[in-house]
């Protein structure tokens, strides 16, 4: 490394200790997004990103220590915390701008080579967060309900990993996703008031419904591609015969899930059925 001027010394080393304390708490903060986190692929993405910052961080640990001989503290300055899954992405991807507008202007204030290059670098990767977190913001489904609404169903369906999704919720009915596990099943249950249309975009299932819970007389297997259609006060359950995950969508008429329902999983599903 070039000699700096001792008078530079402490600044340089001020900038690099608050950048250490700046990636522990993103690393604090993809933590928490992690466990957060809907759909395994979006775990894999920031897991990834986990990876990358965690070297990001080895780096101006580094170099802190090779300009002071000490270690920096451990100290996180602000703690990540967030309602909701979709604000947790949004706060990585605004960390992202920030943190490029941040070592840009850090590596463009030393002219010694090696500490410029460790600012360049996390400036750069900063962007490609930012753009990630941003893409993954735009993937998760929301629900749409009282607007327009045009989307390739097939493809969101077929991606879905929660138990259930509501993506448009009306006045007069209502559309979910649905992940059924292999060997799982939607539950047996009964809607007195509400019309049920299923449709199966991948894999294969067990249909049964009958007058009560006791009594399911109509039994068929179904596919891809097949329609079902329970009317409104039949006992009814869809299990998952095959050997990979039952993508379904569903349409209840009128709506039978609040607005913006989002369950991940299927005891999750239960969970918030017992207690309302």
């Amino acid at each position: 490394m070039n000699k700096i001027e001792s008078d530079q010394l402490y600044q340089i080393s001020e900038a690099i200790l608050s950048s250490v304390r700046r990636e522990r708490a993103v690393i604090d903060l993809y933590t928490k997004l992690a466990e957060a986190a809907p759909t395994p692929n979006h775990k894999r993405q920031i897991a990834q990103a986990l990876q990358h910052r965690n070297r990001q961080l080895n780096q101006f640990m580094n170099l802190y220590v090779a300009l002071t001989g000490n270690q920096p503290d451990g100290e996180i300055i602000n703690h990540a915390a967030f309602g909701h899954y979709l604000e947790g992405l949004n706060m990585a991807y605004e960390s992202g701008i920030e943190g490029y507008k941040t070592y840009q202007e850090q590596g463009s204030s030393y002219r010694n080579p090696a500490i410029q290059e460790v600012f360049v670098h996390a400036a750069t990767s900063e962007i490609e967060y930012a753009e990630r977190f941003g893409a993954m913001h735009e993937e998760v489904l929301t629900d749409q309900g009282m607007k327009p609404f045009v989307v390739d169903i097939e493809k969101i369906t077929k991606q879905n990993d929660t138990f259930r999704t509501a993506i448009w919720t009306g006045k007069y009915f209502q559309v979910t996703l649905m992940s059924i596990d292999v060997g799982s099943d939607i539950g047996l249950e009964v809607h007195p008031k509400t019309d049920q249309f299923i449709r199966i975009e991948e894999g294969e299932a067990l249909v049964q419904m009958g007058d009560t819970r006791n009594n399911l007389s109509f039994v068929k297997k179904a596919r891809d591609d097949d329609a079902i259609m329970i009317p409104a006060g039949k006992w009814h359950n869809v299990t998952n015969t095959g050997n990979k995950p039952l993508k379904v969508y569903v349409i209840y008429a009128p709506p039978e899930h609040p607005f913006g329902t989002v369950h991940e999983t299927k005891a999750a599903a239960m969970a918030a059925e017992e207690y309302s």
